[in-house]
């Protein structure tokens, strides 16, 4: 198989290089991820909160004059997330055929999320002076995921994320659907990069939007670390991150310009290279085992938090911070704010995302189930064998 793997298309130097690493020798979670995207949530959160402002009664660069030199990075934390979801992508749809993968994405994303639209909505309503509460119609569109491109604002402004992973998604479908191969997913990721640079200067296009040349690098270079983790580093691999860092850096200058009108001051930008190094140098180590050692038990618990954590913390702790902040100690305040958000997380996280995500699943696979497939999306008897793993899955989620 690695033969034929390696001589279909000579992408690799040598055919052993796309051997998959033994089953055996390959943890059935990686610990280290949950870490990653708990810390790549909590420096967003220290951005929105101890640099970007909103809701606090004075500047929060004089409010916080020690960590703002390091907070006003944190938004590079979206950039580690997109890294670490085009890892994950791949590792948690291989082998399952593309109604899976839809399903997976839907049950993951959704739930959470309109508690998140809803919540915030109340918070944001019932707390006069903060946020400007959006209208009924632009919330509900809100519950779509869509409204960026419907032109509606966002009900919180961390929700521009969701649809660049939706985009993302689309995309990834293309390979999904004919299944995750080695060759597959480096032609894929070699045909995004060439339109990511083809469509860079191509502003307000359907193509370049679906595109996102400006974020597309993470993504790609995440897909192109999970291959590494899965049949050892090559050149072709390697090539591919690099190429992937190298041309993110112009796209990070110009969000390095914009958050300087965001938090209205001045940072350098020098800090904006090692930082994403360090993202890419972090997931080299994890894509090549180096981080396997890296087996604390409360990592699990630490990654569920993460995603509730994101769509909740800004316009919430904002509102907090508009009410609470002209009485209380500014970091007194946002370390509670911060702690209790964390603990909030956690209960969105067992009684509104497991359970409405084991319902919704349900009801997507009774659907989906209702009409037989034929012609190409016919299922065949492997992907059949592979609807087992996803079900398995569902039993774990009931068990965590």
């Amino acid at each position: 198989m690695a033969h034929n793997i390696g001589s279909a298309l000579p992408l690799v130097d040598d055919p052993r290089d796309v051997r998959p690493v033994a089953e055996s020798g390959r943890p059935a979670r990686i610990l280290a991820l949950d870490g990653l995207r708990l810390f790549a949530a909590l420096a967003v959160v220290a951005y929105h909160y101890m640099a970007f402002g909103g809701g606090w009664p004075g500047d929060v660069k004089a409010m916080f004059p020690r960590v703002f030199p390091f907070a006003a990075y944190g938004w590079l934390g979206v950039q580690l997330f997109f890294l670490i979801s085009g890892f994950v992508i791949c590792m948690s749809c291989w082998g399952k055929p593309l109604r899976d993968f839809f399903v997976s994405r839907v049950v993951r994303l959704y739930p959470a999320y309109w508690f998140g639209v809803i919540v915030t909505t109340l918070v944001v309503t019932l707390v006069a002076g903060g946020e400007k509460p959006l209208a009924l119609v632009e919330v509900l569109t809100n519950l779509t995921m869509l409204q960026e491109p419907l032109g509606i604002p966002h009900v919180d402004g961390v929700y521009w994320t969701l649809f660049a992973e939706l985009r993302f998604y689309l995309l990834f479908a293309i390979v999904a659907w004919k299944g995750l191969t080695y060759n597959r997913l480096v032609v894929f990721c070699c045909v995004w990069a060439t339109a990511s640079f083809f469509f860079a200067d191509q502003d307000d296009s359907a193509l370049q939007l679906l595109v996102m040349p400006d974020d597309s690098w993470y993504f790609i270079a995440g897909i192109a670390f999970y291959l590494m983790y899965r049949f050892r580093p090559n050149l072709m691999l390697t090539g591919i991150v690099l190429m992937c860092f190298f041309a993110c850096l112009p796209f990070a200058h110009t969000t390095w310009k914009n958050t300087g009108k965001y938090i209205g001051h001045v940072v350098p930008f020098w800090p904006v290279i090692p930082i994403v190094a360090a993202c890419f140098g972090v997931m080299a180590l994890l894509a090549t085992g180096k981080l396997s050692w890296i087996k604390w038990r409360w990592l699990p618990t630490a990654g569920a938090l993460t995603y509730p954590l994101y769509l909740l913390h800004e316009n919430i702790g904002r509102e907090i911070f508009h009410v609470l902040g002209p009485r209380v100690p500014a970091y007194a305040l946002v370390g509670g704010v911060i702690a209790g958000m964390l603990v909030f997380s956690w209960l969105v996280h067992r009684f509104v995302e497991r359970p409405v995500g084991r319902w919704l699943k349900r009801g997507l696979v009774h659907a989906m189930s209702q009409h037989p497939r034929s012609g190409p999306d016919a299922m065949s008897a492997g992907e059949r064998r592979a609807e087992a793993p996803a079900e398995r899955e569902a039993v774990a989620e009931q068990k965590q």
